[in-house]
Order: structure tokens, then C-alpha cells, then sequence
């Protein structure tokens, strides 16, 4: 097991459940440094004052907030403590609601909750109550002296707790344009279903892969053994306008494998039907992506 990134309690009521936070994703990609390129050594990145031009040792570094252009207010160690608020060591979940009921853009990063010695019975009993309730615990925590929003959620035999954004953090869609649906024309619409009908398909995490990550490592390794990969380059998109959307999705839907088939079924099948014959959809969502 890897190590614990916390250690601490998880509460509910007056339940306290000895837990440690695991980290529940990695990062695959190659990580790269600066390197001098007349003889390949490491390149070390000074911290300069702008206004002299000379380095700056790490004890005569302070924080500041840029309040306006070029403008700044110092920020000092007792300013951040006396804006912390107490250092626990427990999530404290204040509420279950409705897993539909969140918006996906809310989720952030997810960790696994891994009970402590002795913490194992009421895991399992809480585990097992948000599981048959189908609510999503809403819980409050701090880490590295931050406070945090949270899901604890049940994925399989884990507690997952996801670090959530706070509403103030979502960019309102209000402040885009959007195009409405007064111009959706409707064989155009049924010919749009009918593509994806013809790329339907079950959820497999394991068939999408980072090509980008798989190329540089195949590259990495050649370059190792002094050899040279070619790698067959992908067929850039002409950004062309769509002159004919219609024929644009008659195509598509041939190269999907739909074909008139999947068109025809669309146009028979009232949408009332198609959503009865779907299979339910669990109403739990899953945190997106981690870093």
C-alpha cells in the first residue's frame, strides 16, 4: 500500500471512523527538465528582482497579492495563520444529498478513504448506508492548510472522497452566447440521432488510451538504444465550412458503420420508446478528472 498523504477521522453524526487519504490517480506522462544544449547539463532558474536584476536568496522572499497592476500588499506568515481556520483532522461530512443533483464540473480530485486499525466495522456499516441510500455525503476537511469541499461517495468496495469546487469557483454560462434551437431543422435532427446510435457503446475505461504519451515513450526509448522512430503522422483536419451539414452526416454515419439502417430506425422510434428501451442509467455520477 502506498503511503498515506493524511491521516485522520471521518465523522458523521456522532460515528468517528479512523481513516488515511491515498491518492486514487497518477500521472503517466514523462516528465521533462531544461537542459543547456551545448553539453545537455540541468539549467537552473534563479529567482530575480525585476527592478535590479540580482538573484534573491529564499529568506528575503515574501508573499503579496496584486491587488492592481504592479501594485502588491505584503502577506505575512501571521496573516495566512490568522486566516486559517482550525487545523482538524477530520472530514466532517454536513450533509447526503441526491448524487444527480451535483453538477459534474463541482469535482476535482479524488482520493481514497482507507480505514485505520480498529476504524474497519463502522467503514464497512457506512459504506454500506451511502451505497443503499444512493446519496452522495457532502463533508468539509483541510489539507496542507487549506479548507476543502468534498464528496464521499462508494465506488465498488471504497469510501472515495473527491475534493469538490466551491460555487464561487464555476464560470457562469451565463457569460457566453449559446446558440438556441430555433434553426435545428428536423431530418437534419434524426440524421444527428442516428450517429450516435451507431457509435452506442458500453463504458470501457481500458479502451481509451494516451496515444501522445504512448509515442513519446517509444520515442524515449529508442533515443536510449541510439535509435531513430518514425512514428506514421496523423492526418491534420482541413478547417473548412460545412457547406452541406446534411451530407456532412450522411458521411459520418457511413464511416461509423450506422449507415441508412441506423437513419431508418431513428425516424421509425418515437424518443419516448428509445428512452424505454435504454438501459437506466445509475444515477450516481463519477469525479472527472484528477491531477
Amino acid at each position: 500500500m502506498t503511503r498515506a498523504l493524511w491521516k485522520g477521522s471521518l465523522t458523521f453524526g456522532l460515528v468517528n471512523i479512523p481513516i488515511e487519504l491515498h491518492t486514487a490517480v497518477r500521472d503517466h506522462r514523462p516528465r521533462f527538465r531544461m537542459l543547456h544544449a551545448k553539453d545537455k547539463s540541468p539549467v537552473r532558474f534563479e529567482r530575480v528582482c525585476i527592478r535590479d536584476g540580482h538573484p534573491v536568496a529564499w529568506q528575503d522572499l515574501v508573499k503579496g497579492f496584486e491587488y492592481e497592476k504592479g501594485r502588491f500588499v505584503v502577506i505575512t506568515k501571521e496573516d495566512f495563520q490568522a486566516a486559517a481556520v482550525e487545523k482538524t483532522r477530520t472530514v466532517d461530512i454536513l450533509d447526503f444529498v441526491k448524487a444527480e443533483e451535483i453538477d459534474d464540473r463541482f469535482f476535482e480530485t479524488p482520493y481514497y478513504l482507507v480505514p485505520a486499525k480498529g476504524g474497519e466495522r463502522a467503514y464497512v456499516l457506512l459504506r454500506a448506508a451511502i451505497r443503499e441510500s444512493g446519496r452522495i455525503g457532502i463533508a468539509k476537511f483541510i489539507l496542507r492548510d487549506a479548507q476543502h469541499l468534498a464528496a464521499v461517495e462508494v465506488i465498488q468496495n471504497a469510501i472515495v472522497l473527491t475534493v469538490m469546487r466551491f460555487a464561487d469557483e464555476l464560470v457562469d454560462t451565463a457569460q457566453f452566447e449559446f446558440p438556441g434551437e430555433k434553426d435545428v431543422r428536423k431530418p437534419e435532427l434524426e440524421m444527428a440521432k442516428a450517429l450516435v446510435n451507431s457509435l452506442a457503446a458500453g463504458w470501457d475505461a481500458a479502451k481509451y488510451t494516451d496515444q501522445y504519451r504512448e509515442n513519446l515513450m517509444r520515442i524515449i526509448q529508442a533515443k536510449l538504444k541510439g535509435k531513430e522512430v518514425e512514428l506514421e503522422a496523423g492526418e491534420e483536419p482541413r478547417q473548412a465550412e460545412v457547406i452541406d451539414l446534411m451530407e456532412r452526416l450522411r458521411r459520418s454515419l457511413a464511416q461509423s458503420g450506422g449507415g441508412a439502417r441506423g437513419a431508418r430506425r431513428s425516424q421509425a422510434e418515437p424518443p419516448s420508446q428509445a428512452a424505454n428501451r435504454r438501459t437506466k442509467r445509475p444515477a450516481k455520477k463519477r469525479p472527472r478528472r484528477a491531477a
